[in-house]
Parts: structure tokens; C-alpha cells; sequence
């Protein structure tokens, strides 16, 4: 499963064509203008409740308090979140809250979900 979390609509189109057996979930960035995709999604993978934005709605540049209410509003576990472009984790009274970081500078992120939990894992591309 790939989880894109906004701006940059027309490569993760071209990202979907590539792997059409994979399960690709795009969410509108503050940058993706012409996009249908939603703002927000609620993903439920191996029983966690995902909720996944690019988090400009949330003002996440001002701080977390907005993004990790409309998660617990949703009852999710793990928060994916973007708009910063800054890679982020942490862990707050049972909420997992990740921003993978911006691909343009090299950076994504990797979720496991398995019988040990949720485990995010920043990564770099290595070039």
C-alpha cells in the first residue's frame, strides 16, 4: 500500500500506472490545485484506524494540537501528515503521529502494522 500525502497529484499518478496491483490512497495537498482527491481519508489496514492529511487544514505549522483532535475524533491510532515537509514521529497517549517528510528531499516513510503493533520508520533514499 502506498499512502501519498499530498502535493505533487501528477507524479503519484504516474506512480499508481506504474504498480496498478498496489493499493495507492492520494490525499489534496495546499498545492494540488486541479486534484479530486479528498483532503482527508480514514484507512483501516490490519485493524488500526489510519487517518490520513496533508495537514494544512490542520495548520500543522503552528503546532499539532489540531491535527492530533481530528485523528482522536476519529478514533484513529496512527496519523499520517505532510505540509511541513519535515520528517516527524511521536507517540501520544495511544496516537502514533508521522510525517514521512517530502520525497523531494530525498525523505519517506515506512509503517509496519503486524501482531507487535504500529512501527514508523523515517527513511532516506540513499542516491
Amino acid at each position: 500500500m502506498i499512502i501519498h500525502l499530498g502535493d505533487g497529484q501528477r507524479d503519484m499518478d504516474a506512480v499508481s500506472a506504474s504498480f496498478p496491483s498496489t493499493r495507492v490512497v492520494q490525499i489534496r495537498g495546499n498545492g494540488d490545485f486541479a486534484s479530486l482527491a479528498p483532503y482527508s481519508s480514514l484507512e483501516i489496514v490490519e485493524g488500526k484506524r489510519i487517518y490520513c492529511t496533508h495537514g494544512h487544514w490542520e495548520r500543522v505549522k503552528f503546532g499539532l494540537y489540531e491535527l492530533k483532535s481530528a485523528a482522536r475524533a476519529r478514533n484513529a491510532e496512527l496519523v499520517l501528515f505532510g505540509h511541513t515537509h519535515v520528517q516527524e514521529y511521536d507517540y501520544d497517549d495511544g496516537l502514533h503521529i508521522f510525517n514521512p517528510g517530502s520525497i523531494a528531499d530525498g525523505n519517506y516513510g515506512v509503517v509496519d502494522i503486524g501482531q507487535g503493533g504500529i512501527v514508523c520508520l523515517p527513511m532516506k533514499l540513499r542516491f
